[in-house]
């Protein structure tokens, strides 16, 4: 079976599909979001199959699509459902996966699971690291944590170029860090290929 890839953040709105994106299209994996929360009719999976070339890649559906954009167990309890682990199974198939997570590694999914609670002590975790007062903070505390359970953990940043946050991230976490997505004007196809191209020797590293 080839690696399953786990994209998490240290925060919302860093960057974490994008990033997504990117490593489907390096590594021509399969695609899946378990939880999505809010956006349904522009979701994650439909932002990502835009932006891939390849024609290996497969999109897999949601364990749960929820209405609104917000923590998954509050989207959740407004649907009236709950989200139960037992109904997030991983999708069957011979191809790498990259596996998209929603906001952080605590964000709650119930009353006693979070995020990291799917998180299966095989898959390869990549954390989106964006600059912000706080992020160095945030960051340290997701790669720890992550580390602490034994995980396989690396380092995406995402954003404009903050030489001192990166350097002191690297220093302080020991992980690899695969590269930095820039601001864009915009991502398509073309740019995602880009980046493709840049980080695959890295991820193949892995």
């Amino acid at each position: 079976m080839k690696s399953r890839y786990f994209v998490t953040g240290i925060s919302t709105e860093v960057g974490k599909t994008i990033a997504s994106a990117i490593i489907v299209e390096a590594l021509e994996a399969d695609y899946w979001k378990p939880i999505q929360s809010g956006d349904l009719d522009n979701s994650d999976t439909h932002k990502v199959h835009t932006l891939i070339s390849n024609t290996e890649s497969k999109f897999h559906p949601n364990s749960y699509a929820l209405k609104v954009p917000i923590s998954p167990h509050a989207s959740a309890a407004i649907d009236n459902v709950e989200i139960k682990l037992d109904n997030i199974k991983v999708p069957e198939t011979k191809n790498g996966l990259v596996i998209e997570g929603a906001g952080g590694i605590l964000v709650p999914l119930n009353d006693k699971d979070t995020i990291m609670d799917i998180i299966k002590p095989e898959y390869k975790i990549i954390v989106v690291s964006r600059h912000y007062l706080g992020s160095i903070n945030h960051t340290l505390l997701t790669v720890n944590l992550l580390k602490e359970h034994g995980f396989n953990v690396s380092i995406i940043f995402s954003g404009k170029k903050h030489p001192t946050t990166e350097q002191i991230i690297q220093k302080m976490t020991g992980v690899p860090v695969i590269g930095r997505i820039d601001e864009e004007k915009e991502f398509n196809k073309e740019i995602i290929r880009k980046y493709a191209d840049k980080f695959k020797p890295e991820l193949l590293k892995l």
